[in-house]
């Protein structure tokens, strides 16, 4: 207070006879004396824009029709091709989902009108969580808001109360895992991505008796490959580790009714804990964790991510569940995405463009530069009608900048497929990008066969 009283009688000094409009002036000056934060946020900007990392939202209307995966730019003049949505299996269109949509709004209005332990917990909350939790042949399911909610604080959580829990993290985990781990502020230990015998040598470092969790992803969103889940699972048992699943990149487009890898394998019993989203195959909001029953009322208990958010509104978790029922049922829309990613690889390597090998339905472009990747996305939809955004440091390494490809059931037109392929031909050569050659010659894996069967 004497500080106060003093520092008021400093100001009252300076401040003498000024007329209002000078004295609140003077305030203001004095309210910036100090740390600078515009400065600060502009400056880290900065850094990004030198870097050509910084990134920009583009404005992408997609329209329903029958014409292919069309979107509108932002004056709605321009039809222009979508290569890079993550509406994998082109599920925004499907009529069923809209129904439901409409029905639920008809019935309940557009709001949850709470969180899930106050008014914002409903009956198609239920349905959807046994319907998940027998997809992934679980006892229970939660669903979150989102499937970076679902990873984030279920991770963060978990450690929390397993007293000296140590998290195994693959090294090319999405950053939703790798926020949930570090918030936990449990001991973490990075592993080498997939790489079975590192990650040995590391649990053999601990008492099998100590609390572990292995966190890793079946399909990793930038590079398309998959993880020796089976491998993984031998070695939680040995050890005494709870493995965490992430499917995300999975669910909806493989294994039986698209329960993911884990199912494809016939090994999801071996699996403890599986996390997805409703945002990507199925077109939906939401995330969600499956796993037994007590872990599922752990998390609904103790996760803040649940707890202290208002619930999703009832329409989208009705077109979630209409979503999950229809593609448990459905093998049209997986047959014809593999059918795309199949074509697509193929014309790719007759072209000589190089993508990561994998067998899975992401096509990584290997561009290897910031900035031409983002002269390429910039041609393409400024010359030839293409949205396709480009990838950069810090999502991916330095040095293996690329584009991003995910063909859906709506890319299967010959037309479509042959106009994509020619403009990236022509601006390879336009700006003498590296070729299949050079990326195998610096030890990767590039333009192996694609397996997926070919749909007429």
């Amino acid at each position: 207070m004497l500080l106060c009283a003093r520092s008021i009688k400093t100001q009252k000094k300076k401040i003498g006879a000024l007329p209002f409009h000078q004295l609140i002036k003077s305030f203001a000056s004095e309210s910036k004396i100090g740390f600078n934060y515009d400065a600060a946020f502009h400056g880290e900007i900065q850094k990004r824009k030198e870097t050509s990392t910084y990134r920009v939202l583009s404005n992408i209307n997609h329209v329903i029709n029958n014409q292919g995966p069309k979107a509108y730019t932002n004056d709605h003049e321009k039809v222009i091709d979508v290569w890079c949505s993550n509406d994998y299996l082109g599920m925004r269109t499907n009529q069923e989902i809209a129904d439901a949509i409409h029905a639920f709004v008809d019935r309940y209005g557009v709001s949850s009108t709470g969180s899930r332990n106050i008014a914002g917990h409903n009956q198609v909350f239920v349905d959807l969580e046994n319907s998940l939790a027998q997809l992934h042949q679980k006892q229970a399911c939660l669903v979150f808001n989102s499937g970076y909610v679902a990873n984030e604080t279920t991770l963060a959580t978990l450690a929390q109360r397993l007293p000296g829990c140590v998290y195994f993290s693959d090294e090319l985990n999405h950053a939703s895992m790798i926020h949930g781990i570090r918030n936990s502020r449990a001991e973490k230990v990075i592993y080498k991505h997939n790489d079975i015998k590192d990650l040995e040598e590391k649990l053999n470092r601990y008492p099998k008796s100590s609390p572990k969790v292995i966190a890793f992803e079946s399909i990793y969103s930038m590079n398309g490959d998959i993880a020796p889940i089976e491998s993984i699972c031998k070695l939680a048992k040995k050890y005494g580790a709870l493995t965490y699943l992430d499917e995300v990149h999975a669910v909806g487009m493989y294994g039986e009714q698209g329960a993911g890898v884990a199912a494809a394998l016939n090994i999801s019993d071996q699996v403890d804990i599986i996390t997805g989203s409703l945002a990507k195959s199925y077109s939906a909001t939401g995330g969600y964790a499956a796993g037994s029953s007590s872990f599922v009322d752990f998390i609904r208990s103790f996760c803040p991510g649940f707890i202290y958010t208002s619930s999703l509104p009832p329409h989208d978790v009705a077109a979630a569940l209409t979503s999950v029922e229809y593609l448990k049922a459905s093998e049209t829309e997986r047959a014809l995405q593999k059918s795309a990613v199949r074509k697509l690889k193929d014309m790719l390597t007759d072209s000589g463009i190089p993508f990561l090998s994998n067998q899975s339905h992401i096509v990584p472009i290997m561009v290897g530069h910031p900035e031409f990747g983002r002269l390429i996305s910039r041609d393409l939809i400024k010359d030839y009608n293409i949205y396709l955004h480009h990838i950069n440091y810090p999502t991916v390494a330095k040095g293996t900048e690329r584009l991003r490809v995910t063909p859906t059931p709506l890319h299967n037109d010959e037309a479509t497929l042959k106009h994509f392929v020619n403009a990236l031909k022509e601006l390879w050569k336009k700006y003498d990008l590296r070729g299949i050659d050079h990326w195998r010659a610096n030890g990767f894996s590039v333009n192996e066969p694609c397996h997926f069967p070919l749909v007429a």
